[in-house]
């Protein structure tokens, strides 16, 4: 784990600046030095990305970004945000309020150790390297398999979370249970990050570790026709982005049978061009972190007419011909309104979905505080309807 949370992603259509220099210029006892431990990072980036980015990554002037803050800011304040917290996640969440990174925080967090895997019996993952983009990079992939001796097999393309620039610390022992829970073989995707990576870099690994895993069926003990996308956060806009990706060059035959989408990001105007409620979005991951987010993995600012329309699950002129879709995401969630708005869209245009919204929940509440009730509930929702559809669903 330690090896790939430390590397620092292969350049694509990155222009080198201030930014990427501090980052080739960390050396391990700086890296450490901020005394941050493990807890205090897995805790702050809860497997899906920083909480209160404070990250100049240069993609727009200050005023301009200052501007889209104040047009976000104008609803009408709540005088206890907590009050609105299901009081089961409220003590955990108090404990760790929210902090503004720099950008050599944000090293430093990418450099951290994360979770090491799960002891057997649990599946053990297994690293390999597979062909990657034309004229790129090969794409490391994490194969964890619950029964190698079995042929037929589902399979889920995981993406992890992160807030596109990094990775979850929760990665390992997170698809280890996926695979056991859900029986199923689970193929995760290191992408490159952002912000040396620009779209499409990421989408065009996931795509190619997609060919891949349709390509190697029979080696991976697979049934081609059961391969679902999934992930959490950056994740889930990743597996969306992927499903509308393989959609649209469907001529390739790599289908999909069901896309996983938990507390997903799937529109980038939300925070700037799309005001944020003050009910939504102050724990964990709020606007100004969505902003700054979305402009470094898109090279140009979030919210923007310059944001390429394919980059962003939202902007995509039409949804119909997509995989089913379980979409959940809790009710303070800063993503609750494009969440539920994707399911409207695709349940308009005949495509299966599943949609919950998790009252007094915020972003990854389900990993701060797993044993509350709410996130028992919200796994075993996400992980039924991830086995239904390897039961049921064949993708076509």
């Amino acid at each position: 784990m330690a090896q790939y949370l430390a590397a620092i992603h292969h350049p694509d259509n990155y222009d080198s600046s201030v930014e990427g220099e501090a980052m080739q210029r960390e050396s391990p006892s700086t890296q450490m030095s901020n005394q941050l431990t493990r807890r205090d990072f897995a805790i702050r980036t809860a497997g899906f990305g920083l909480a209160g980015f404070n990250l100049a990554w240069g993609l727009a002037p200050a005023a301009a970004l200052a501007q889209q803050a104040s047009r976000s800011e104008t609803s009408p304040a709540i005088a206890d945000q907590y009050s609105l917290v299901d009081p089961e996640l409220l003590p955990v969440l108090k404990q760790f309020p929210a902090v503004d990174l720099s950008l050599e925080m944000a090293v430093k967090f990418r450099q951290l150790p994360g979770a090491p895997p799960l002891a057997a019996p649990a599946p053990q993952p297994v690293e390999r390297h597979i062909p990657g983009p034309p004229g790129a990079p090969e794409v490391r992939v994490w194969v964890v398999d619950p029964a190698p001796s079995e042929k037929g097999k589902p399979l889920l393309l995981h993406m992890h979370g992160g807030g596109f620039m990094m990775i979850g610390p929760g990665w390992m022992p997170q698809i280890q249970g996926i695979a056991t829970d859900c029986h199923c073989v689970v193929v995760s995707v290191d992408y490159r990050l952002a912000p040396e990576t620009r779209y499409p870099g990421s989408l065009e690994d996931n795509y190619a570790a997609l060919k891949w895993v349709h390509a190697h069926a029979a080696e991976l003990g697979i049934d081609r026709s059961r391969i679902a996308v999934g992930g959490e956060s950056a994740g889930g806009t990743h597996a969306a982005n992927l499903a509308i990706h393989a959609r649209d060059r469907n001529k390739e035959d790599v289908p999909i049978c069901f896309q996983l989408l938990i507390y997903p990001a799937l529109d980038d105007r939300t925070g700037s061009s799309h005001p944020a409620p003050s009910a939504v979005g102050r724990f964990m991951w709020n606007a100004s972190a969505n902003r700054l987010a979305w402009s470094s993995l898109l090279g140009v600012p979030a919210g923007s007419s310059k944001v390429p329309v394919a980059a962003v699950p939202a902007r995509v002129a039409s949804v119909a011909g997509l995989p089913p879709a379980w979409i959940g995401v809790g009710a303070l969630d800063l993503f609750v309104e494009e969440d539920m708005e994707y399911a409207r869209r695709l349940v308009h245009a005949g495509v299966a979905t599943e949609l919950l919204v998790v009252r007094g929940a915020f972003h990854g509440f389900d990993l701060l505080v797993p044993d509350a009730e709410a996130s028992q509930q919200f796994s075993a929702s996400w992980k039924s309807a991830l086995r239904k559809a390897f039961a049921t669903g064949k993708a076509v």
